[in-house]
């Protein structure tokens, strides 16, 4: 499918640009026909569980085949956040309790990170220069002590990509795990599970897989032990959720062993919408795309004038372009009156691009963005 086709499948081009996929990816059709399918069933037979279930199977199995993993091998959760601390939990801090991360992780996995010092774990935080993380970072403060690794895949922050292949293996020569959090490129960047050699990954669909909030996966390695049962847990994370039976903990097999309560079932239908429109995309060719039109705004901004949080270098930026501007919210605002939508975090405000966008978009935000510069009174 050509990025044009693609776009066509989304009602709200071409009246407003959207550029905010790293805080919600774009509406489509096929998400809206998907919740139209599951508001049928549930008015049409009342509690058609298994039918819900099996859409639920269908989500994890798709996403399991867009990270080239086992389907057996992915938990179903409600937010990354979860999936997070169902690694987290897995590992004993008392002979190896530190916890290796960095300061442009995603807030509320590093809260996960913190609230593990009560169970014995301190967790390092490799500081940012500028809005870029050295790798030899990682590597400087790998030693026998470290029982965990968090390697973002794409820094929510303003786009910095880690090169995890590299972290991950220095890290598992210390015996160290890697968790690797991909919210921020799975959908428009190839991943491969395999190739990136973590033992743990998660990620939603509310992103740049299309989705909606409420749905999330959790990446666990095939055979990888854990040092603890999960303490969160629920009826599907048993070995037959159907059996009912109260005084009986079994954990499932595999990943599985993950899952807590009843999924969300609408998130599940509009999560399986969305990775289906992915799969029908070639992962290089979304990349290649989203590349080129990151560079592209970037030249134009810096020719224009303003100052990036985000990496010049292509080889470390991921599908985002993060600006300085005065007053963040007040920017994201100003262009959303304009029909350009972006997302402001902190002193920065983002712009994320997915294969639906073009270069008429970019147009409209550097437009945008030049108009309230000189509303601010030039201060970019």
């Amino acid at each position: 499918m050509t990025p044009a086709a693609f776009r066509t499948h989304f009602p709200i081009f071409p009246a407003t640009a959207h550029l905010c996929s790293c805080s919600e990816g774009a509406l489509s059709d096929r998400v809206m026909v998907a919740m139209s399918e599951f508001m049928t069933s549930w008015r049409v037979h009342a509690a058609p569980w298994q039918y819900w279930m099996e859409e639920v199977d269908r989500a994890r199995a798709l996403f399991a085949a867009l990270i080239h993993a086992d389907a057996d091998e992915i938990a179903v959760v409600s937010c990354a956040s979860e999936g997070a601390f169902q690694a987290a939990w897995s590992l004993d801090y008392q002979a190896r309790p530190r916890i290796l991360t960095n300061d442009l992780e995603f807030p509320s996995i590093a809260h996960v990170w913190l609230a593990q010092e009560g169970r014995g774990a301190a967790v390092d935080f490799i500081p940012h220069q500028e809005g870029l993380v050295d790798p030899q970072a990682y590597r400087a403060r790998l030693d026998a002590d470290v029982s965990l690794v968090s390697v973002p895949l794409v820094s929510y922050a303003n786009g910095m990509r880690l090169p995890v292949t590299e972290i991950a293996r220095e890290a598992h020569r210390q015996g160290a795990r890697v968790f690797v959090d991909a919210y921020q490129g799975v959908g428009v960047m190839p991943v491969d599970v395999r190739e990136l050699d973590c033992d743990y990954l998660v990620a939603g669909t509310l992103k740049y897989l299309l989705g909606a909030p409420g749905l999330a996966f959790l990446y666990v390695r095939k055979n990888t032990r854990a040092a603890h049962d999960p303490v969160l847990t629920g009826w599907f994370g048993r070995q037959d959720p159907f059996a009912f039976n109260p005084r009986q903990l079994d954990f499932a097999d595999g990943a599985r062993r993950y899952a807590t309560g009843t999924p969300a079932i609408p998130s599940a239908f509009a999560g399986r919408a969305g990775l289906e429109m992915v799969r029908e995309t070639d992962p290089n060719a979304v990349f290649a795309h989203v590349a080129a039109l990151a560079d592209h705004l970037q030249n134009r901004l810096l020719e224009a004038g303003f100052s990036l949080f985000s990496p010049l270098d292509p080889a470390r930026r991921g599908p985002q372009v993060a600006v300085h501007v005065e007053r963040p919210e007040a920017c994201a605002a100003f262009l959303a009156s304009r029909g350009v939508v972006i997302s402001p975090r902190g002193e920065v405000v983002r712009l994320s691009l997915h294969y639906y966008n073009n270069d008429e978009d970019l147009d409209r935000a550097v437009t945008g963005l030049l108009l309230y510069r000189e509303q601010a009174g030039g201060r970019a």
